[in-house]
């Protein structure tokens, strides 16, 4: 048991740490999903065989597809392993796995398309997720066209017959492939080309504490600094203690300092109010979250009462220390800005929820570096759907400081209304 506990600690972490495009493989079971994404993959990257279930938990691959470039394919359990608890709690894990993904591809066999495949295309659909269906082991069972005239005129979307041997086929679905992945998958959003113009200066206020990585700098850090490059400006990199007198000699001042969320009170006596300030956190909350509606979850935090509970969404796994800003900052902040007696569940990675989300009062959702937009969108959109509010570290951060306007003023057109 223990070691299946840690293999599942170890997938989610690797999961949350791949922000490349995610294909995920879905269908019943020996419906031949594995043959297929070892076709895709041109190589045996996950276990074929005639017994029915034998991919039991999703499998990821990291690789290049021809004239798509770098994915991550899924391969995940059988939609219709349900004859024990075991293949029930599988069932549930593929069925998670739909919110991490970009593509869906569909694998159904014989003709055969029922209230599974049916169940499927409703998830696709509630999460915006395109997809394609193909139809399995063609060389034994071709498609009828009957068939893939239903679903191509029900679901508007193309039904491919498809042989793992073939490299016609194979040809034919990799092109399909190019024309399905959404741009949105690729596209990376500039953090900071709305703010910054051509020659300005930016200061990176960046702590090195306990929770900095040994030698390093923390992923945030390093994609705003390539952000500032990218956009032909000059970044200038300081610790909190040396911020004071380094203003006093910069010349021109910086025109926007962006700083690590859990010094934002710092940040804000030491930064003169006309330079903009906001931090890595709420950079990413508007490239990759749903900043709208993060606007509208962070004023909740003072509803908040007695005995409510606040789920704390990490998007990574790493070492704990005792001034970890999502288990031990964030929680010990909101208690005393509230005044209440509050409860907290930390989810890492892209793991499975402790409770129903409903019994949340908020959700607080980490900046999400390592992971895809849509992996960001579809954690909080169970919460959203749920009427739950939710808010970002950086938001929530700023919010409990009393800076929350200055902080977000940035990303906000002039003169528009900041809810709470």
């Amino acid at each position: 048991m223990v070691f299946w506990v840690i293999l599942d600690k170890i997938l989610s972490m690797a999961k949350g740490r791949e922000s490349k495009p995610h294909i995920g493989i879905f269908g019943k079971r020996n419906n031949g999903k594995s043959s297929l994404i070892n076709a895709l993959a041109g190589q045996d990257v996950a276990i074929v065989s005639e017994v029915a279930g034998t991919t039991t938990d999703p499998v990821k691959k990291s690789m290049e597809l021809p004239g798509i470039g770098a994915v991550v394919l899924v391969d995940t359990a059988g939609i219709d392993d349900d004859g024990d608890s075991l293949g029930a709690q599988r069932v549930k894990k593929t069925l998670s796995m739909i919110r991490t993904i970009d593509l869906a591809l569909l694998v159904i066999v014989n003709n055969s398309f029922d209230a599974f495949e049916q169940q499927l295309v409703e998830k696709f659909q509630s999460h915006n997720i395109p997809f394609l269906i193909i139809h399995n082991k063609s060389d034994i069972n071709p498609l009828q066209s009957e068939l893939k005239e239903t679903l191509t005129s029900r679901y508007g979307t193309e039904v491919y017959d498809f042989c793992s041997i073939a490299d016609a086929d194979l040809d034919m679905l990799m092109a399909a492939l190019q024309k399905s992945i959404p741009e949105s998958a690729y596209k990376r959003d500039n953090l900071l080309g709305h703010l910054i113009s051509p020659g300005d200066l930016v200061l990176l206020i960046t702590p090195i504490d306990s929770e900095a990585p040994e030698g390093r700098m923390i992923l945030p850090q390093v994609q705003a600094i390539r952000d500032v490059l990218d956009n032909d400006c000059i970044a200038v990199v300081a610790k909190e203690s040396e911020v004071p007198s380094l203003l006093s000699k910069l010349h021109p001042e910086p025109v926007l300092a962006i700083t690590d969320s859990q010094i934002f009170a710092k940040a804000n006596d030491m930064v003169p109010s006309h330079i903009a300030l906001t931090s890595f956190s709420i950079l990413l909350a508007r490239q990759k979250g749903d900043f709208d509606n993060y606007l509208k979850g962070t004023p909740q935090i003072s509803n908040l009462q007695d005995g409510n509970r606040v789920l704390i969404l990490e998007s990574c796994t790493h070492h704990v220390t005792c001034d970890d800003i999502g288990r031990n900052k964030i929680p010990r902040w909101m208690r005393q800005y509230t005044g209440k007696t509050l409860e907290f569940d930390i989810v890492a990675g892209l793991g499975e929820l402790p409770a129903q989300i409903t019994d949340y009062s908020l959700v607080v959702q980490c900046g999400g570096c390592v992971i895809t937009r849509r992996q960001v969108l579809g954690r909080t959109k169970v919460a959203l759907d749920a009427g739950v509010p939710v808010t970002n570290y950086g938001m929530a951060i700023a919010w409990m400081h009393g800076i929350y306007h200055r902080a977000v003023a940035p990303f906000l057109g002039q003169g528009t209304k900041i809810p709470g």
